[in-house]
C-alpha cells in the first residue's frame, strides 16, 4: 500500500517492515534518527510505549494518548523544525515527531463502510487495550450517546471509562454488556486472527441480534467468525481494511506533504491482503 502510494507520487522512497521487540523500541527509534529515515509507523504494542519516547507530540497523539506514525524532522536555516524531506544535506540533530492517524480512520471507516454516524449512537466496544482505548476516546469525542466497554481485564475497561467520564462527562459509559439494543458492536481485540479463536463477544451475555451493525478491526481473514455470526443475525458488517487504508494514507501525507493517492493505495492493499 505505502510503496504503491510512494511510486504514484514519484517519490524515490521505500517502505520496509522491521520486527522490533518492545524493550528495543527506544533504541530502534534512535537508530532510525541516525539513519535519517523520513518516518516510521508503529504497531501493537509500540503505540502506547512510544508516547514517552517522542521529542514532540502532535495534538492527535496528545488527545488519543498513542503514537502510530512518526515523522523525523530537523532544523532549517532559520532554526525551525521541518520534515526531513525538506532538509538538504545531512543534519546533525534529528527529532521524532509523533502523530496518531488511527482515530480519524476509525470514524471515517464506520461512515464509509456502514453508513454509521456515531453521534448519539449506543455502541458496544470489545477491547480496551491500545486500539480499543483509542476507539473509545474517539467515539466519545464524536458524541456517542452511550458506550459499553467490555475487556478481558476489567480494570483496563474501568480505566478507560474513568477517562471518558472525566473528559466527556455528557457521554454515558458503562463497563459491561448492554441489556438492550445497540447501533454498533465494534471489535478492537485481536480475537479472530486465528481460526480457532473464540468469539470476542459473549453470546450468552449479548445477542448479536440486538446489534444494527458489527465492525471488526481484524481484516484478515476478510470474514472473521464474529462477522459470520453477525451476518446470520442480520447485521450490517464490515472489517478493518478501510481503517487500515485511511490511517496509512494519512501517514503518507504527513511524511510527503502531499495528498495521498487513496485509490492506488486501496487497490494495492486489497491485492496484497486478499490476493
Amino acid at each position: 500500500m505505502q510503496n504503491a502510494g510512494m511510486e504514484a507520487l514519484g517519490l524515490s522512497w521505500r517502505y520496509l517492515a522491521f520486527e522490533v521487540q518492545p524493550e528495543k523500541l527506544r533504541e530502534a527509534l534512535e537508530e532510525a534518527k541516525e539513519m535519517k529515515l523520513i518516518g516510521v509507523n508503529l504497531t501493537v504494542p509500540h503505540k502506547l510505549l512510544a508516547v514517552e519516547m517522542m521529542d514532540a507530540l502532535d495534538e492527535s497523539a496528545q488527545t488519543w494518548g498513542a503514537v502510530n506514525t512518526v515523522r523525523f524532522e530537523a532544523k532549517d536555516a532559520k532554526g525551525a523544525w521541518r520534515p526531513l524531506r525538506e532538509i538538504t544535506g545531512m543534519p546533525q540533530e534529528v527529532r521524532a515527531h509523533g502523530f496518531n492517524t488511527d482515530a480519524e480512520a476509525i470514524t471515517r471507516a464506520l461512515h464509509e463502510d456502514l453508513q454509521l454516524d456515531v453521534r448519539g449512537a449506543k455502541i458496544l466496544l470489545l477491547g480496551a487495550g491500545g486500539a480499543g482505548r483509542t476507539a473509545a476516546l474517539k467515539l466519545a469525542a464524536d458524541g456517542a450517546g452511550e458506550l459499553f466497554l467490555v475487556n478481558r481485564t476489567q480494570g483496563k475497561a474501568e480505566a478507560v471509562a474513568g477517562e471518558i467520564r472525566e473528559r466527556w462527562p455528557t457521554v454515558r459509559v458503562t463497563v459491561g454488556y448492554p441489556s438492550g439494543t445497540v447501533e454498533l458492536v465494534l471489535n478492537a481485540t485481536s480475537l479472530g486472527l486465528k481460526a480457532d479463536d473464540p468469539l470476542p463477544c459473549d453470546g450468552e451475555r449479548f445477542s448479536l441480534r440486538k446489534a444494527g451493525a458489527v465492525y471488526d478491526m481484524v481484516y484478515r481473514p476478510a470474514e472473521t467468525p464474529l462477522l459470520a455470526e453477525a451476518k446470520k443475525a442480520g447485521c450490517r458488517v464490515a472489517n478493518g481494511i478501510t481503517m487500515l487504508l485511511y490511517q496509512g494514507a494519512r501517514a503518507l501525507e504527513l511524511w510527503s506533504g502531499r495528498k495521498a493517492p487513496v485509490g492506488v493505495m486501496r487497490a494495492a492493499l486489497l491485492k496484497s491482503v486478499y490476493g
